[in-house]
């Protein structure tokens, strides 16, 4: 089974080549466990820490933003 975060980006295609994917779920996962409601610049300030050449961060974002929505609804269920 796949996390929210997992699959936020398989629906928002913020996967690959994979080089990357590792640690950007790893740190997203540590900081949305931390904040689940976070604004696009603290995900942009995370990610900043990554260096992805395939995807320009736009759907890592988009997926980290998704995954964000989700986990903050389940926070207020």
């Amino acid at each position: 089974r796949l996390s929210p975060l997992q699959e936020a980006f398989r629906a928002h295609h913020g996967l690959q080549c994979g080089f990357c994917t590792p640690g950007i779920l790893m740190s997203l996962d540590a900081h949305l466990r931390e904040n689940p409601r976070p604004t696009e610049a603290e995900l942009r300030e995370v990610l900043s820490g990554h260096l992805c050449r395939c995807t320009g961060y736009a759907p890592i974002l988009r997926a980290a933003l998704a995954a964000a929505a989700r986990l903050a609804e389940a926070a207020d269920a």
